[in-house]
């Protein structure tokens, strides 16, 4: 039976060992935006002990790049990217702290072998809802990156944003659970 729960970012390990695949939570706090340039040049500091542009350890990532905002708004529709794209960085992410993801779509295995190791969590979020994402979105800054445009990575402040546990950190996978459940009927 799901549950919805109400965190506050930055997470740390004893809430995400709580979750299960199809909970609800409500995300309040800062995220950070990254699409797969941006993820490139983050592992690449990582490789090269360098430091990040936000602190990495119980931060949550949003595949996002955001439309631009409308006056007075402080970000346009921010709907999630497809996640796969991310899956040869995210392993590396989450074990140097990363505890949480956002996006949409199924990820590989390594980056679920991730989560149950380091106890991170992906979440997905509504594709096709971006407009209405945006307005959980309470600020917005470019912190890195402003080259890639709306792929820049951004720090946002949202309040009860809304996403769903796809993949949680004992290796259970919502998409898999969920075909299975009607593939009885087959």
């Amino acid at each position: 039976m799901s549950k919805t729960y109400k965190l506050t970012t930055p997470l740390n390990e004893k809430q995400t060992r709580e979750l299960k695949v199809g909970d609800i939570v409500l995300l309040s706090g800062k995220l950070f935006t990254a699409r797969d340039a941006a993820h490139k040049k983050l592992t690449d500091l990582i490789a090269q002990g360098k430091q990040l542009p936000f602190d990495i350890k119980g931060s949550v990532i949003y595949f996002v790049g955001p439309t631009p905002a409308k006056p007075g708004e402080p970000i346009g529709s921010a709907g999630p990217t497809t996640s796969y794209r991310m899956d040869s960085y995210s392993p590396t992410m989450i074990a140097n702290g990363s505890l949480g993801m956002i996006g949409k779509g199924k990820r590989n295995q390594a980056v679920k072998d991730a989560c149950k190791k380091y106890g991170a969590i992906y979440f997905g979020a509504t594709g096709g809802a971006g407009a209405l994402l945006g307005k959980k979105i309470k600020s917005s800054k470019i912190i890195a990156y402003p080259e890639l445009g709306p792929e820049a990575v951004r720090e946002i402040e949202v309040e009860d944003f809304p996403v769903t546990v796809i993949n949680d950190s004992y290796g259970d996978d919502l998409y898999q659970i969920g075909r299975e459940q009607y593939e009885v009927f087959e």
